[in-house]
């Protein structure tokens, strides 16, 4: 057994004094006073407040590795880095390339979850960013490897990951996407309304198939305009679509995300960081799909100014909600851990701090810096400073 003993933590909505008793990688009770004499305890600052483990949906890389690289370490590697920023589990994110590469990063994740590798954050998944958009709306993703959605073409992706695919980002109104929404749906697979030129029309018949979420809002598909609110009108009008945001203030200004918080419940918006192999390492020159990325000053682009995704930590981001947007502290945690686990159909086993959950923690200071990253009832990083 182990436990936080007489902590702040973020329980039921609020923040409660407590202990939280554990035992092999899940929560066993939570109480004022447990009779946890016997129990390991893990050392917590007063000052900081135990939150459910960050959940990111949607990141490509970090430390210098990619999900696309096709390899168990480079997967490791990020695990490992996410960490530091109070991640405990995540989804490999792919992207528009060729087949032969995305079915060797699949491959890549498939033997990863099956290896049990109990450092760093678990991965939960993958979401498969691509090949199925739209080339009007390509952002950082290769013009030339674009597909037509296609449930077969799926099907190999899906056969290659072991059926490990959580999320499939695709455009809904390219030729072939009604058959792969619907066949994503009966799978019980998020598919993902994103690089798209979809009119509202387009969503709403997605929706009516089965899409839930919207990737990165506000990025790469069409905005709101009087006359025709897009893809960006669409998430803000439809209760049933949970919206991904970068939350960096680079992709979507302060002003846009506060629109998007006021518009949607906190349990519809996901915190994701998009972030590529740069993330982690000093300014400079870096990779994403083939592509030269210059990284400086937190923002990372191609030589054209296109971003191609971001340096951002899921701690800076739960922080940019509460700092710049104005969210509560517990409302921007829940967009963090609630919203994904819910989007993924894994609230039952993680996401908030209850009883029969996983034992996955973040240890947050109030500076929104972490202290402590606890994955299944083990330390999987601590900041000694």
């Amino acid at each position: 057994m182990q436990v936080l003993k007489n902590v702040k933590a973020y329980v039921d909505g609020e923040i409660v004094k407590c202990d939280i008793a554990f035992e092999n990688g899940v929560i066993k009770e939570i109480g004022k006073n447990l009779d946890t004499y016997k129990a390991k305890e893990i050392s917590v600052d007063k000052y900081s407040v135990v939150c459910p483990g960050f959940i990111d949906e949607h990141i490509h890389g970090a430390a210098g590795a990619d999900g696309m690289d096709g390899s168990e370490n480079a997967i490791a590697t990020i695990a490992n880095a996410i960490a530091s920023e109070g991640t405990t589990g995540f989804l490999v994110t792919t992207m528009t390339q060729s087949k032969e590469n995305i079915i060797n990063a699949l491959s890549a994740v498939n033997r990863y979850i099956d290896g049990h590798f109990e450092d760093g954050a678990a991965v939960l998944g993958v979401h498969l960013e691509g090949p199925f958009i739209s080339k009007k709306h390509v952002g950082a993703q290769p013009i030339e490897y674009v597909q037509s959605p296609s449930v077969s073409a799926f099907k190999e992706y899906e056969k290659a990951s072991g059926g490990h695919i959580k999320i499939v980002t695709l455009a809904p109104e390219e030729e072939g996407a009604a058959e792969l929404i619907q066949y994503l749906a009966s799978k019980n697979i998020v598919a993902s309304i994103g690089h798209t030129d979809a009119k509202y029309k387009d969503v709403k018949k997605a929706i009516d198939m089965g899409a839930r979420s919207v990737t990165h809002t506000y990025n790469a598909q069409t905005p709101l305009h009087h006359r025709e609110v897009g893809v960006v009108g669409s998430v803000l009008l439809e209760g049933k679509l949970n919206a991904e945001l970068i939350a960096d203030c680079i992709h979507v200004c302060p002003e846009a995300m506060k629109i998007l918080y006021k518009t949607k419940h906190a349990d519809k918006i996901t915190l994701i960081t998009d972030a590529m192999r740069a993330k982690h390492l000093p300014d400079g020159v870096s990779e994403l799909g083939g592509q030269t990325v210059y990284v400086k000053n937190g923002e990372a682009r191609l030589k054209d100014g296109t971003l191609a995704g971001s340096v951002l930590k899921m701690n800076e981001a739960v922080k940019n909600l509460v700092l710049r947007v104005g969210a509560p502290f517990g409302k921007a945690i829940d967009c963090a851990t609630v919203s994904p686990a819910k989007n993924l159909s894994l609230f039952k086993e993680r996401g908030s701090i209850a009883v029969g959950k996983v034992a996955d923690f973040v240890v947050l200071r109030e500076d929104f810096s972490v202290e402590k990253t606890i994955r299944g009832g083990k330390v999987i990083y601590e900041d000694k400073k």
